[in-house]
């Protein structure tokens, strides 16, 4: 790809668009949760997260890592990876498939580290999208597949400590918007910085993957769960397949 040829202007709004529609399945995955009892959807949640792993490893495998010239950026990619891993393990609230989950509460710091993935996410699907249209489609399909579980686990954590619904859907709201700020931002990022940027987000999308959604998955372990992993990865495939890509 051409670096020096940024998108045209008329393009701007696309990647901006795409993240805002990213940042509504924060939002979505709230109401799944809290609608009426009668009406709420509630699958296995580790099913869920092995759907989620499997669709977030493809991307990153079959979709991103071609793209970049891994000799140059490993540096960056491995940057990604263990950034996020101190985030999650130390700040952020991760999707959980089960009642022990580690995380119960939301203090401000945990907040913060949310916003933080949030808009780098955002950062990631604006910067996919300048390398390639298609690649920006399928990094915002792959964090919103993650966003699904987390925002279902966020918005049952928040019920369990007496947050009201509407004051959950807006926090959660509030999460989503944080795409299209984080899409802002990538446009101060001159194109020569887009590789490493991109590598950065396939570690980050390469740890949530492997080391938040797929452990928790497999938390109690049967064939179905392996089954949804790699229909999450068929997905990819297939998708890409009709997409051209």
């Amino acid at each position: 790809m051409d670096l020096s040829h940024p998108a045209p202007a008329n393009e701007a709004l696309l990647p901006l668009l795409l993240a805002l529609l990213t940042g509504l399945s924060d939002g979505v995955a709230g109401w799944l949760v809290l609608g009426p009892p009668a009406r709420r959807w509630s699958p296995s949640p580790r099913y869920l997260l092995a759907f989620a792993s499997g669709v977030l490893l493809a991307v990153v495998f079959l979709d991103v890592l071609p793209e970049l010239d891994l000799r140059a950026n490993a540096g960056f990619l491995a940057l990604g990876f263990f950034a996020f891993y101190a985030l999650e393990k130390g700040l952020m609230l991760h999707a959980c498939g089960e009642a022990e989950c580690e995380v119960h509460t939301l203090s401000p710091v945990t907040m913060a580290g949310m916003a933080l993935d949030n808009v780098l996410d955002g950062v990631g699907i604006a910067v996919a999208f300048a390398w390639d249209p298609l690649l920006g489609g399928m990094v915002a399909l792959a964090v919103a597949a993650h966003e699904v579980p987390q925002g279902m686990a966020s918005a049952a954590i928040l019920d369990q400590a007496g947050w009201s619904r509407r004051r959950i859907l807006a926090a959660l709201g509030g999460a989503g918007a944080l795409y299209p700020v984080g899409a802002l931002l990538a446009g101060v990022l001159p194109p020569s910085f887009w590789e490493p940027a991109l590598a950065f987000v396939a570690g980050d999308l390469l740890y949530i993957g492997a080391g938040d959604l797929l452990p928790e998955a497999h938390r109690r372990f049967n064939l179905r769960v392996l089954l949804a992993l790699f229909f999450g990865v068929g997905f990819v495939v297939l998708l890409g397949r009709l997409l051209g890509s």
